[in-house]
């Protein structure tokens, strides 16, 4: 095992495979750090002595397997996808295994540094699976190393002459020993001297089948319990008023209405600490009122007599004003983020210019959970159920906050009700954690629907200006790209010189197809905050340039497929500048099945409209198309098919999910959604301001094409679908209505343009 783990966590070179037994006669094997303890686990794990134990599986005498998900699941299947990796390694019967949602794994390192117990814990990035295949796959190896070597000393013969299947161990033969009678011998087996190999590819027995979501039932029977569930004894329930202003500040209160409701036991001003990081510490100041129940604090904040001072009197449509305007001149970017041979020099053989502008809106995360927390924090010891994407992150809220040692901070994050990139920030644990601590009590933190939306960090709003420069023979000679937003990694941290790192990509598309290509990026203040988000940058970018694809495609008067195969080029593997590979080959793969099973062959004398996009994104390869209608002024989407090649796929069901998903979100996003801001203040505050696609607006199903492809290690795809499928929606609309829209949400600018 390598002592290096992504996202800069690093363990120490002692880290190894641990095996502990109970007097239950239960086999415990897990990933842990040999000088620490280790965190306690959930209830379901522990036997008559397991008291700490830092596991990932559990088998007991009767061989029924729990597994540990170590990585929190906000829908995109990894609490499946992540056990399956052990299950199948161990050669255990899946139909004999339970999956448990881990805990954050923390313990006392040197120098009292925190030290993960599990590796990695980071959800909804689309990276899971790749982060994790190493190391889930070294855990059950050694736990079927072991099962195996016990088996051998009962039957009397060499272990590489047995072989496992579905939680046994079968002699050549035929003689058979289940796993739940050789965990009592197992369990007193020496640890290896190097780590067991895993199995080869082809006796995967479990990785590459489809398999249903472990918590399918729970959630369709309304039995699965989110972190907005949990209670706990004697708890304060807190809701809060934030300032409409970002940078606004309190300018008086009158709390004696708001405490003479009955069950209202505190009312607190919470401020955001100076010199905290966003999503380190309250969002915007605050007002917090502490009840008995949540009708009490509902009603309590109703009541509240206060004044807010306003900060900016900025407004969305100003800051799109000044993006252009910059675009537009002669000022030099803030960032060039790439310069490919000499543009200005390729316009001296141009035989056709194009240029176009996109504009993108602001966009909120609208988790269908809102921000919530239960906060316990006590002299010693603090204990958080909180939605979570990286515990690790909030840990080091709460470490903060209340000093105490890496190992007395408890925090369980069940399945997680959307993420989108807005539970990677953690300015809502602070604001429970604050809460906690100043009652001396439990605290569980609710915000409203209201609140989530006016007080978010969200997807900056940006616009791209793209010009091209086409020879005689319809070569694309130079590709010049500028974007102006306002950086996601403000105020986090991130240097000065990097700040357009959250907002363009220097290896994205044309980018290394192009002889003369320059990406600049021109940073734009606001003080609205901003975060991560799904897809980000791809979705704009992808956005902006495909649809220019498909402009250049239509300034030729070329079959759009046609255009995009000849920029890519022959299959061949290009360098990136992050150390990756861009393989044309795979993606013009993608491209070319979804053209097919569209039937791309009749788009120009097809009634209906048919749009194209291709991209690429951390070592997959996607690509969507769609068929869009016209019936007066109504527009209709009657099919969508999106390719993926993602490596090997570890669950193919929860990969058709993941994309039919994500092409519906995207969808919806490109239909409809849109931030304003105006006066400094954020106007929309609930579905009907956000409104997310009806179901008739959408397809009725997206055809999901999964490309085999067991010759390049699994990738992420919980937001792999997003990038393509709005220009694959706008270049069909263009194609059934002659209305190019280069703006979004696309519905008000396609009414606005026909």
């Amino acid at each position: 095992m390598s002592a290096n783990t992504p996202n800069g966590i690093r363990l120490s070179r002692r880290r190894f495979l641990q095996i502990l037994a109970g007097t239950a006669g239960a086999l415990v094997v897990g990933v842990r750090v040999a000088e620490a303890g280790e965190p306690p686990l959930p209830p379901e794990w522990l036997g008559n002595h397991f008291q700490q134990l830092g596991a990932y599986v559990r088998i007991d005498a009767e061989g029924n397997v729990l597994i540990g998900a170590r990585d929190p699941d906000t829908g995109t299947g990894v609490a499946t996808a992540l056990p399956m990796i052990i299950a199948d390694e161990l050669d255990a019967d899946w139909n004999r295994v339970s999956v448990v949602q881990l805990g954050l794994g923390v313990d006392a390192g040197n120098n009292g540094q925190p030290q993960w117990s599990y590796g990695r814990q980071r959800g909804g990035t689309g990276d899971s699976i790749p982060a994790a295949w190493a190391d889930l796959r070294q855990a059950g190896a050694l736990a079927r190393w072991l099962l195996t070597q016990a088996a051998a000393r009962r039957l009397g013969i060499a272990a590489d002459r047995l072989r496992c299947e579905a939680s046994t161990v079968i002699a050549p033969d035929g003689r058979r020993v289940t796993y739940g009678s050789l965990v009592d011998d197992a369990s007193k087996l020496d640890l290896p001297r190097q780590a067991p190999a895993p199995k080869p590819p082809e006796r995967y027995t479990l990785i590459g089948k489809p398999v249903g979501d472990v918590d399918a039932h729970a959630i369709v029977t309304g039995q699965a319990k989110y972190a907005i569930d949990h209670h706990e004894a004697e708890a304060l329930v807190a809701v809060l008023l934030h300032c409409p202003w970002p940078d606004g500040s309190l300018a008086r209160i009158d709390t004696a209405p708001a405490l003479a409701v009955k069950g209202v036991v505190k009312v607190m001003h919470l401020k955001p600490e100076p010199g905290q990081p966003p999503g380190h510490t309250v969002i915007a100041p605050a007002v917090a009122v502490l009840a008995e129940n949540t009708w009490a604090a509902l009603q309590g904040r109703d009541q509240l007599k206060l004044e807010w001072k306003p900060g900016a009197a900025t407004s969305s449509g100003a800051l799109e004003q000044q993006a252009s305007a910059l675009l537009d001149g002669d000022a030099a970017p803030t960032t060039r983020v790439r310069d490919d041979g000499d543009v200005d020099k390729a316009g001296k053989h141009a035989a056709r210019r194009l240029e176009a502008s996109y504009y993108q809106p602001w966009l909120a995360h609208a988790c269908a959970e809102p921000m919530n927390c239960l906060a316990r924090i006590d002299k010693d010891s603090a204990r958080l159920v909180v939605p979570s994407q990286a515990p690790q992150q909030a840990w080091a809220v709460v470490q903060r906050l209340t000093g105490l040692a890496p190992e007395r901070i408890e925090i369980r994050v069940p399945r997680v009700g959307g993420g989108y990139g807005r539970r990677l920030d953690h300015d809502y644990v602070a604001e429970a954690v604050m809460l906690a601590k100043a009652v001396q009590k439990p605290v569980r933190l609710l915000w409203t629907r209201e609140q989530d939306f006016a007080n978010d960090f969200y997807r900056s709003a940006s616009v791209h200006k793209i010009s091209a420069i086409i020879d005689g023979k319809r070569n694309l000679l130079a590709w010049n790209q500028r974007l102006a937003s306002a950086s996601a990694l403000s105020g986090r941290g991130a240097p000065a010189n990097r700040l357009w790192s959250s907002e363009v990509l220097p290896d994205q598309l044309p980018a290394g197809l192009v002889p003369n290509y320059r990406s600049d990026w021109y940073a734009l203040e606001s003080a609205l905050p901003r975060g991560p988000h799904r897809a980000t940058p791809h979705l704009s970018n992808a956005f902006a340039v495909e649809s220019f694809v498909d402009e250049i495609a239509h300034l030729m008067r070329e079959d759009p497929l046609k255009t995009r195969l000849r920029l890519l080029g022959e299959p061949r593997a290009i360098a990136l500048k992050n150390g990756g590979v861009l393989d044309t080959g795979r993606l013009r793969n993608v491209l070319q099945l979804v053209a097919d099973r569209i039937e791309w062959k009749n788009w120009l004398r097809s009634v209906n409209g048919l749009g194209l996009a291709c991209w690429y994104m951390d070592g997959a390869y996607v690509a969507h198309a769609i068929e869009t209608s016209l019936q007066g002024d109504k527009l209709g989407i009657e099919r969508v098919v999106c390719a993926v090649d993602v490596g090997r796929v570890i669950n193919p069901l929860g990969l058709e999910g993941q994309v039919a998903g994500a092409t519906l979100d995207a969808l919806s996003t490109a239909l409809n959604l849109a931030i304003t801001y105006k006066d400094g203040q954020v106007q929309q505050r609930d579905w009907k301001d956000y409104p997310l696609a009806s179901m008739a607006a959408l397809p009725n199903s997206v055809e999901v094409i999964v490309v085999p492809d067991d010759a390049h290690p699994p990738t992420g795809a919980s937001f792999l679908a997003m990038p393509t499928a709005a220009p694959a929606l706008a270049n069909a609309v263009f194609r059934v209505s002659a209305v190019r829209v280069r703006r979004l949400p696309l519905m008000k600018e396609f009414q606005r343009l026909s």
